[in-house]
């Protein structure tokens, strides 16, 4: 939680306000002029502050009063982010998954009903089946395709509607515009996990959402070595939100703070090429006989390609496809030999990655078809050439294949 002292600093400087994406990611954040001319932010590594004289701290007259209520480093960061995602504030938190939950905990109580769609990150539906519905909190999971038809779903106590769109694995678009104009009829607070797009392709906030959630492991990090996560709130929510983040103690390391910030300078170029290199082999993908159907929003052919256009203004390397009717044996004979993409869960790194998955054993509300095993990739910054030869030669093996 952010100290509101006046004379603490600030890291977004008015001359960013307009500016480009580039620009601001280059230069959000820093204060050169008041760090002796060193370029980055100083890596603060403290707990304990102290304290001009006694008055000053009965009265937390300070900048900074505790080291997890904050840092210049974590400053630097919160401040950025809460710029790209024209946010009231940010929280840090240790993990993407503490930053759901967390902001969850905030804003409801025993008796309040949460409506998550059935879409979402499965560690979410775990974490929301055995912590929030032990705490007396009722959840329910809705169709991702639902719409404004939301608004059949609530009830009298209904206190939230947790959004993720594209959908974890299976990547369908949420009519967010939607869902957001029947919740705010009913005074229903909006919580989206906007990893997938990050604030640099779709800013939840300025779309009417009240809590913007990110996994900053992934594309804010960039180089797969370090776990953080992070909400921003509008106005209405950032004390509520902030506080419990602080009651929680709930924070990250000084060095991941850092290495996050390193990787917001670059990450306007990583997402850009990402989201070219993605675009390049979905489209070879769709081509292959050995695919029944690709999965990425910012395809023509994607059922909700019209949602995605609407609202976000790109796309990243995650997207899924599925097979034709090949046996799990034939595709793990596929994806074991595979020299350029590793078998990892993770995703928003420099590395290509793929994972098998099937989603029929934890969805309650949607029923999963496919006429074959599906494979998630996320494509990284290798030269797209040798990620294509590479797959060419997993379907040679998926083909050839003998049980």
């Amino acid at each position: 939680m952010k100290n509101k002292a006046e004379n603490k600093p600030h890291f977004v400087p008015d001359k960013l306000k307009n500016t480009g994406i580039y620009t601001k990611a280059s230069h959000i954040g820093r204060r050169t002029k008041d760090e002796f001319g060193f370029i980055n932010t100083p890596v603060y590594h403290g707990s304990t502050v102290c304290f001009p004289t006694a008055k000053s701290m009965r009265d937390r007259d300070a900048a900074y009063t505790y080291g997890l209520k904050s840092t210049p480093t974590i400053d630097a960061l919160t401040d950025s982010l809460s710029e790209l995602e024209n946010a009231a504030g940010t929280c840090l938190q240790p993990s993407g998954l503490s930053a759901i939950i967390s902001p969850l905990l905030a804003i409801l109580e025993a008796g309040d009903h949460l409506l998550i769609t059935d879409s979402v990150y499965q560690p979410t539906r775990i974490a929301a089946t055995r912590l929030l519905s032990k705490l007396g909190i009722e959840v329910e999971y809705y169709d991702p395709l639902v719409g404004g038809a939301i608004s059949q779903l609530f009830k009298s106590n209904t206190r939230a509607v947790l959004l993720e769109s594209p959908g974890s694995q299976t990547f369908e678009m949420q009519d967010i515009d939607a869902i957001v104009e029947a919740c705010k009829t009913k005074n229903i607070i909006t919580l989206i996990d906007n990893t997938w797009a990050s604030p640099l392709y779709y800013q939840p906030l300025s779309h009417g959402i009240d809590i913007s959630i990110n996994a900053g492991t992934k594309y804010l990090s960039g180089h797969s070595d370090l776990l953080l996560g992070y909400v921003s709130t509008n106005e209405k929510l950032w004390q509520q939100v902030s506080e419990m983040n602080y009651i929680q103690g709930l924070s990250a390391s000084a060095d991941d703070v850092s290495l996050a910030l390193r990787g917001l300078r670059t990450m306007p170029l990583r997402m850009e090429r990402h989201y070219e290199s993605g675009m390049i082999i979905a489209d070879w993908l769709e081509d292959r006989p050995e695919v029944a159907q690709v999965l990425h929003p910012a395809l023509e052919s994607h059922p909700q390609h019209h949602l995605w256009e609407k609202s976000f203004s790109g796309a990243n390397g995650l997207f899924s496809f599925i097979l034709n009717d090949y046996t799990q044996e034939a595709v793990d004979n596929m994806v074991d030999h595979l020299d350029f993409f590793g078998l990892g869960y993770s995703w928003g790194g420099f590395e290509s990655l793929v994972v098998s998955f099937d989603p029929t054993s934890y969805r309650t509300v949607t029923k999963w078809e496919a006429p074959g095993p599906a494979l998630r990739l996320h494509i990284g910054l290798e030269d797209p050439r040798d990620l294509i030869a590479d797959l060419e030669k997993g379907f040679e093996r998926l083909r050839s294949f003998k049980s």
